[in-house]
């Protein structure tokens, strides 16, 4: 079984105890990211990680803020060097990279994401290829909501894969709009996912950036696992969304 939780901004914008809190009574959740998208959430967050409990989830990850300005990266790459310490993957947008040098020391840890069409950079594999010369070590969160966003026929989500299978440390689900903000899953983004939900390890830790209410978390979790599951394999045969096959 898929293991599946949250993001913590997704639940609770900025307030990350409230966050936890909501999954506190949910023991199928076994998968939590730390969001500090926002450069106000980090010191606040980074402070507070001795305290928070987590040993309860298989997986954790920690999502860097998703715009810094030149001036902080030096400070924003020393916040996450307590989180490395931990042993935690770090969620890096690429267009919050100026000096890919800093980022360098994470390895593996470093998760760079796939990026919605209004950044400039990653959103696509030879967006990110260039990312990975810069930190070859890297690992890649593949953010199947904007994937779906960039190209509607999944063809671009499987061609990620493709390239980048290997660097695959986690999965983003969500629903993301023409507006670029993350919602519930609808059927039509489940029925999109499914197309290649066959190419990703059962293995890979899910963090569901749907924004939902407590009540609502068990409800989403299970739209989250029929998303992945595999709804185009025929005959042990799996094929490549839209015109493409899994051997191109």
């Amino acid at each position: 079984m898929r293991p599946i939780g949250f993001s913590t901004g997704a639940l609770a914008l900025a307030d990350f105890r409230r966050a936890l809190a909501m999954l506190e009574p949910e023991p199928e959740v076994s998968v939590i990211e730390l969001s500090a998208l926002r450069m106000a959430e980090l010191a606040p967050l980074v402070r507070s990680l001795d305290g928070l409990g987590l040993e309860r989830f298989s997986y954790t990850a920690f999502h860097a803020p998703s715009s810094v300005i030149r001036e902080q990266e030096r400070e924003v790459v020393a916040a996450l060097e307590i989180v490395a310490a931990r042993g935690w993957p770090i969620v890096v947008h690429p267009n919050a990279v100026h000096d890919w040098s800093l980022w360098r020391q994470f390895g593996r840890l470093l998760c760079l994401e796939n990026m919605d069409k209004r950044k400039p950079i990653g959103r696509s594999v030879a967006e990110l290829a260039g990312c990975f010369d810069k930190v070859p070590d890297a690992s890649l969160c593949l953010d199947l909501g904007h994937a779906r966003q960039v190209d509607p026929s999944m063809t671009g989500a499987f061609l990620l894969l493709r390239e980048f299978g290997p660097r695959l440390m986690q999965l983003h689900l969500s629903e993301v709009g023409t507006d670029s903000r993350h919602d519930r899953l609808s059927y039509s983004a489940s029925v999109a996912f499914q197309q290649i939900a066959s190419f990703i390890p059962e293995a890979i830790p899910v963090v569901l950036e749907t924004p939902v209410s407590g009540t609502e978390i068990l409800q989403e979790i299970r739209r989250a696992r029929a998303a992945l599951a595999p709804g185009s394999a025929r005959q042990g045969q799996r094929e490549a969304p839209g015109s493409y096959a899994a051997n191109v």
